[in-house]
Formats: C-alpha cells, sequence, structure tokens
C-alpha cells in the first residue's frame, strides 16, 4: 500500500464519522418537523373523508369523496380556488422580480449599514398582517393618502377606485411576502463566490449573459426555496383579503372560515357587516333576501344583488 493512500485512509475515516454525527444531530429534527407537518395533514384529510349532515351540523364518520365531488363541481368554489391560485402565481412572480435585486444588493454590499438593510427587511414582520392592511385601508381610500396627495397634485380629478379591489389584495399580499423572498435568496446568493461573476465578466460576458449563464443557475435552490415559501403564504392569506378585498372579492382562506361559520350556524362576517334590519328593507330587501343575508351567505348577497352593492359603495366607499 502507498503512502498516499494511508495518508487517505484516517481523512476518509474522519469524513465517515463526521457524516455520521451530522445525521445523528439532524434525524430528530427532521421526525419532529416531519411529523408535526404530516400529522395534523392526515387528520385533516380523514375528516374531509367523512360525511357532512346539514340537520345534525356535524360530520358523521364514513369514507366518501362526496365532499371533494361537492367542491370542484361547484362553480363557486372552483372560481374561488382559481382566483386564488392566480392571485399566488401573480404575487410570487412579482417578488421574485422585486426580491432577487434587492437580496443581490443586500448580499454583495461592503457598506457597515448592511445589517440596517437587514434589519429594514425583517422589520415588517414584526407587525400582523391585520394591521398591516388596516394600515393599507388608510392608503388606498378614496379620501386616503394615495388619492389625496394625486388629488393635490392635480393628476386626477376623482378618487381612483383602489380600495375593496383585486388590485389592493395583491399590493398587500406582495408586502406581506416580500420580505420572504428576499431573505431566501439573499443567503443563496451570499454564498455564491464574487470570483464566479468576475470570471465571466473577465471572459467577455454581459452582465445579462452572466447573469442568465451564471448567477441564475447558482441562486436557483434560493428561487426556488422563496417561490414555494412565497406561494403558499399567497394560498393561504387571510387577513389581507378580508380587509382589502371586502364583499365582493373571494379567496380560499377568507370562504373557507365563512363556509366553516355557516354550516355550524353563525357567521361572523354577517355580524361584523352590522346592517341593520330597517338599513335593508330601506335598499329593498324582500323577506328571502334578509333572511338569506342574515342566516345563509353573506358572499351570495354581494355577488348577486345590486342593492347590496350600491348600500356597501355608499358606506364603505364614498
Amino acid at each position: 500500500m502507498t503512502d498516499a493512500a494511508l495518508a487517505r485512509g484516517p481523512v476518509v475515516e474522519r469524513r465517515r464519522g463526521e457524516g455520521w454525527t451530522a445525521a445523528a444531530l439532524i434525524t430528530p429534527a427532521s421526525i419532529f418537523v416531519a411529523f408535526c407537518l404530516l400529522a395534523p395533514i392526515a387528520i385533516l384529510f380523514r375528516f374531509s373523508l367523512n360525511e357532512f349532515v346539514p340537520s345534525k351540523k356535524l360530520m358523521v364518520e364514513a369514507l366518501t369523496v362526496a365532499n371533494y365531488v361537492k367542491f370542484f363541481t361547484d362553480p363557486y368554489y372552483t372560481t374561488i380556488l382559481a382566483t386564488t391560485v392566480r392571485i399566488a402565481v401573480l404575487v410570487t412572480a412579482v417578488c421574485l422580480v422585486l426580491g432577487f435585486p434587492l437580496a443581490y444588493v443586500v448580499a454583495r454590499t461592503q457598506s457597515r449599514f448592511k445589517h440596517l438593510l437587514i434589519i429594514s427587511i425583517v422589520l415588517p414582520l414584526f407587525v400582523g398582517n391585520a394591521v398591516r392592511a388596516a394600515g393599507w385601508m388608510t392608503v388606498f381610500g378614496n379620501k386616503g393618502f394615495f388619492n389625496a396627495t394625486l388629488m393635490g397634485l392635480g393628476v386626477i380629478d376623482q378618487p381612483l377606485e383602489i380600495m375593496f379591489t383585486e388590485k389592493a389584495v395583491v399590493i398587500g399580499i406582495i408586502a406581506v411576502n416580500l420580505p420572504f423572498m428576499v431573505l431566501s435568496l439573499q443567503s443563496v446568493i451570499e454564498g455564491i463566490d464574487r470570483s464566479v461573476e468576475e470570471a465571466a465578466f473577465s471572459l467577455g460576458a454581459p452582465p445579462a449573459t452572466m447573469f442568465r449563464r451564471v448567477l441564475w443557475p447558482l441562486a436557483l435552490p434560493g428561487v426556488l426555496a422563496g417561490t414555494i415559501l412565497t406561494f403558499v403564504l399567497a394560498m393561504n392569506a387571510y387577513a389581507t383579503p378580508f380587509l382589502l378585498g371586502g364583499p365582493l372579492f373571494a379567496m380560499m382562506a377568507p370562504s373557507a372560515q365563512e363556509g366553516f361559520a355557516v354550516d355550524m350556524g353563525y357567521n361572523p362576517t354577517v355580524t361584523n357587516a352590522k346592517v341593520p334590519p330597517d338599513v335593508q328593507k330601506r335598499i329593498g330587501f324582500t323577506e328571502e333576501e334578509q333572511k338569506r343575508l342574515r342566516d345563509l351567505d353573506y358572499g351570495y348577497m354581494a355577488k348577486n344583488d345590486t342593492a347590496f352593492q350600491e348600500w356597501w359603495n355608499k358606506s364603505f366607499k364614498g
């Protein structure tokens, strides 16, 4: 056996021992995280196969796919699902486009204020989504900061309809999710050796080619992590679409909460709307429509009743 082979023996054994040590340290945490993620999903999936009895307002143990059939064959729910997926894809794409340059600047800067940049990105995460959505409401309202500024400058004569629209929801969710995209990309870009970029430039590659052939492939792990995280968070957004979208805009999380509340005999959305009976009569609701508004689906009235829509616009958007 050569001296080189003898010298490599301890190195190989040491690396093998380090691998087993790393596996021993990671395994307990991995099992715990996997259990916490998979167990609730498995329980919910099993519950979803039960049969719901409207008269008793409870689930009866069974094995049926009737709930899934009802969901995917009901245009109301499929429309909401399509809207949610479309919003999530749009938010993810915008966060990636805006987040990559910002993450690159933070990762490559040598400034002593780098930590302040990172803090400024993380700081919004300490504020709840509902509080941030309420802040956007003061900005997007007809008499809010945005419209007041544009009207004061003479750019517009009438306030722009931003509040309670899809545009407001998209902007609000982007503001919530952008830090997650930036942090996911920044950590990966910092691990890319700067000399790789310098080598590409020294070989005559323009910035666009360097980005496409060098930086982007190396940053793909961060892109994938940030994209998945942002998409999942956007799909499950609740406070932002609920507050910024209003009753005429529906996404999965608010609709799931509302549907569950209705099935359980209580609709907090209706209660919080505080549409007094005298107001219902004054704007022309029939007795059946009033009953539907009180007891059934607030979203139905919001989408199908012109009188309700006029009352909502006058009360909250005027």
